[in-house]
C-alpha cells in the first residue's frame, strides 16, 4: 500500500497539472459517472492529502476522497485515450491522470471530509499536525509500538517501509508497549519523519541510511528492489545490519512483516 508520501506527491503533482484550470471529468469504466458528469469542466480549486487520503477539491464544495489501497494507481502522464479499468479521469489537451483500481473514491461534501480527517492521526507531512494527538494514544496502549505506528487514527501515512526504518534508526524495540516509551523517544520518531518523509515526497522514494552507511561509503552494491530506495531492515531479512552486521530478523505483527535488528534495536 502506498505510505503517505506518494499521496502528497500525487496531490502536489495534480495540483501542478489542473488546479486552476477546468479540467474534462470522466469516468471511462462508468463506475463514477454520475460524479464525473457533475465535476466535469468546473474549477479543479486545490489538492491535499491527509495520511493515505487525497482530495481533490472542487468548485461548489464537491470533494474527490480517495484512497489508493494495496492495488489503486494514480497515472499522470501525456494525454491519450484510455486504456483498462479507468475509474476517474482528470484530462486537458496536454496532460491526462487516470486512476484505476483504489480502494476508494467518492464525492464528498466538506463537512464529510473534516468528518473523515477528524478521526486520522497527525500527519508529519503537514504543517498543522499536532504530534501531542498522537503521543496521548501512544501512551496509554499496551500495543507494541510498532503496531501503533501503523494505526491510521494514531499517526497518519505511516506504512511498513516507515514503520521499519524510523524505529531502527532511533534504536527502539519494535516490540515495546506504547505506554512504556518516553516522551522524549516518541519526539525523536517524529522529527525523524519530519525529516524523512519530505524527502520521500520530493524524490518519489523512500531512502533512509544516513550518508555513511550509503553504498558509496561503505563500497557495497546499491540495494536492487522494486520498492526502491536504500534502507536499514525493510525486506532485509536475514541480510546482514549495516551498521552491527548481525542478522536482520523479521516477524509477522498484526498481518504485516515486520523486520528489525535485535542487538541495534536493544532500546526500550
Amino acid at each position: 500500500m502506498p505510505e503517505g508520501h506518494t499521496l502528497h506527491r500525487l496531490a502536489l503533482d495534480l495540483g501542478e497539472a489542473f488546479a486552476g484550470t477546468r479540467p474534462a471529468v470522466s469516468s471511462p469504466q462508468g463506475r463514477m459517472a454520475a460524479a464525473a458528469e457533475l465535476l466535469d469542466g468546473t474549477e479543479l480549486v486545490a489538492t491535499s492529502a491527509h495520511g493515505k487520503h487525497l482530495f481533490l477539491d472542487f468548485e461548489a464544495d464537491r470533494i474527490v476522497h480517495i484512497h489508493l489501497g494495496l492495488i489503486g494507481k494514480f497515472q499522470i502522464g501525456p494525454f491519450r485515450p484510455p486504456v483498462g479499468q479507468v475509474r476517474l479521469r482528470l484530462a486537458n489537451d496536454e496532460t491526462a491522470a487516470d486512476l484505476r483500481g483504489p480502494q476508494l473514491c467518492a464525492l464528498r461534501t466538506p463537512a464529510e471530509v473534516s468528518a473523515q480527517v477528524a478521526r486520522l492521526g497527525p500527519d508529519p507531512l503537514r504543517s498543522d499536525a499536532d504530534p501531542d494527538r498522537a503521543w496521548q494514544r501512544i501512551k496509554r496502549s499496551s500495543k507494541p509500538i510498532a503496531a501503533l505506528l501503523m494505526d491510521q487514527s494514531v499517526l497518519s501515512g505511516v506504512g511498513n517501509v516507515y514503520r521499519a526504518e524510523v524505529l531502527f534508526r532511533n534504536r527502539l524495540d519494535p516490540m515495546r508497549p506504547g505506554k512504556e516509551l518516553r516522551e522524549a523517544s516518541w519526539r525523536a520518531v517524529w522529527a525523524d519523519l519530519g525529516e524523512l518523509m519530505p524527502l520521500g515526497v520530493r524524490d518519489n522514494r523512500i531512502d533512509t541510511v544516513r550518508p555513511e552507511h550509503s553504498p558509496e561509503a561503505m563500497g557495497r552494491p546499491a540495494r536492487v528492489d522494486d520498492h526502491g530506495g536504500e534502507v536499514y531492515v525493510y525486506r532485509r531479512h536475514d541480510q546482514p545490519c549495516l551498521v552491527c552486521g548481525s542478522r536482520v530478523r523479521t516477524a509477522v505483527l498484526e498481518g504485516r512483516n515486520l523486520f528489525w535488528c535485535g542487538r541495534c534495536q536493544r532500546r526500550r
